[in-house]
């Protein structure tokens, strides 16, 4: 068994290797959580896509387990929308040049709000 030591901004992480990483959502799970999320997009004619957004991921990262440590995702919907008016803020008064930056600020959010459960 191989140990390995990761330094990132001073945090010590000691990865064993010991634990499986798997995934352990449903097909039908999901189709109901997207179609929930469309639905929701469509009748708000786009307003509560932030909540959309993080309903599907926070599904998806909540049934994620990474080297035997399950994830969790603990946005919000409310935390997202302030970042969305902003960046599609951005994306007017530049004319749409910031949304090529759009898709990599939406994964950064989703990163910094992702975390392990246990």
């Amino acid at each position: 068994m191989s140990t390995e030591v990761v330094f990132n901004n001073n945090i010590q992480y000691v990865a064993t290797g010991t634990g499986k990483s798997y995934f352990d959502g449903g097909l039908l799970q999901f189709i109901g959580w997207t179609l929930l999320g469309w639905l929701v997009t469509v009748c708000t004619f786009g307003i509560c896509y932030p909540w959309a957004i993080t309903m599907i991921y926070g599904w998806k990262i909540n049934h994620t387990v990474i080297e035997g440590r399950r994830l969790k995702f603990n946005g919000s919907a409310i935390g997202l929308f302030g970042n969305w008016i902003k960046w599609w803020f951005f994306c007017v008064i530049t004319i749409g040049i910031y949304s090529f930056w759009l898709f990599i600020a939406l994964e950064k959010w989703k990163a910094k709000h992702t975390t392990f459960a246990n």
